[in-house]
């Protein structure tokens, strides 16, 4: 492929240091995004150094180290400034997307005054990766979308990289309850020890009844959906409560089923998101200060050069205990 280039006076070239794949990209792989076109880079996370800057780009100078938003700003759109830059009318989620992404040598950055952050120094390369995407995504479309409170019962259903981000940034707001489901015993064992305080394995069908019998019947106050699937969507509903909250944050390529028949008079609020990124300063700050620790949710390690096989490991995550895996290019 050629080099990252400028195309416009806002834009920068970043070098790779590190990247990761998400679980979009792979459903990217399924066919489930239509807008991505054959031969497109993937990836939108990463972090790496600013080799060179269009002439409206104020923020950056070459050299220096900058993490990489999933979501590009232009900033001054209505849905910029109504910070929802995910629907920017020029920007949103395009890198891996609608414009080549950041599993690469070189990527260039839309916006990049709007879509860059600074390192600080001393910050911890890998957990800065967990910052482009799945931090953001897990605690917006998840904690923040089902307006988690103190005291809450919340169940995540789906214990991959997101939903355990969600569990980690829902701890910001001491639900009492913290219940995560899955398929995969050893990614419920992490839950357990990233706080959840109760863990269900779902494989035998019986989730919602085991949910139910931990609350004494009445159900979750928020069930946070982290996979984007029928079935997960349905088990949510099951399990929420009178006035409670689903918020949606899988990645869905076919429909699920609303039960509205069940729903019509349980009060009940359905949120959906794409992230925006509109938290990244404050998670940042909570990283470097080390009272969020990302980097705990990263197993395994490739170079830019065994990427096919970083792709088969996340793919088999459940033979390969696989939750994030870390991308470097050792160019750097």
């Amino acid at each position: 492929m050629p080099k990252a280039r400028l195309h416009d006076e806002n834009d920068a070239v970043v070098q790779i240091i590190k990247t990761s794949i998400c679980g979009t990209d792979l459903h990217i792989l399924k066919g489930d995004v239509p807008t991505v076109a054959p031969g497109r880079i993937l990836g939108h996370e990463g972090i790496g150094v600013v080799v060179d800057t269009g002439s409206g780009v104020n923020r950056f100078k070459k050299g220096d180290r900058v993490l990489i938003s999933c979501i590009t700003a232009c900033g001054k759109c209505d849905y910029c400034r109504r910070s929802i830059p995910s629907h920017c009318v020029s920007g949103g989620w395009v890198l891996g997307n609608t414009i080549d992404g950041t599993q690469a040598e070189f990527v260039r950055i839309p916006y990049a005054d709007t879509s860059l952050y600074l390192i600080p120094n001393g910050a911890d390369d890998d957990a800065m990766v967990m910052l482009s995407d799945i931090l953001p995504t897990g605690y917006e479309c998840g904690v923040l979308n089902g307006t988690v409170k103190p005291g809450d019962t919340v169940a995540i259903v789906g214990a991959g990289p997101v939903g355990l981000a969600a569990l980690l940034t829902a701890q910001f707001y001491a639900p009492a309850r913290l219940i995560m489901i899955d398929l995969d015993d050893n990614r419920l064992k992490v839950a357990k020890q990233f706080g959840a305080t109760d863990i269900i394995n779902s494989v035998a069908g019986r989730a919602g009844k085991q949910v139910m019998q931990l609350t004494g019947g009445v159900g979750v106050d928020v069930a946070i959906e982290a996979v984007g699937i029928a079935e997960t969507f349905e088990l949510c509903q099951e399990i929420i409560s009178p006035g409670g909250h689903i918020a949606n944050v899988g990645v869905h390529g076919t429909s699920a089923t609303l039960h509205l028949e069940k729903l019509w008079s349980q009060n009940i609020t359905i949120t959906t998101r794409l992230v925006d990124a509109i938290s990244t300063s404050m998670l940042l700050k909570t990283v470097v200060s080390g009272k969020l620790q990302p980097k705990q949710l990263i197993t395994h390690h490739f170079e830019l050069s065994e990427i096919l096989k970083a792709y088969d490991t996340f793919s088999n995550a459940g033979k390969e205990h696989a939750l994030k895996v870390i991308i470097k290019n050792l160019v750097m």
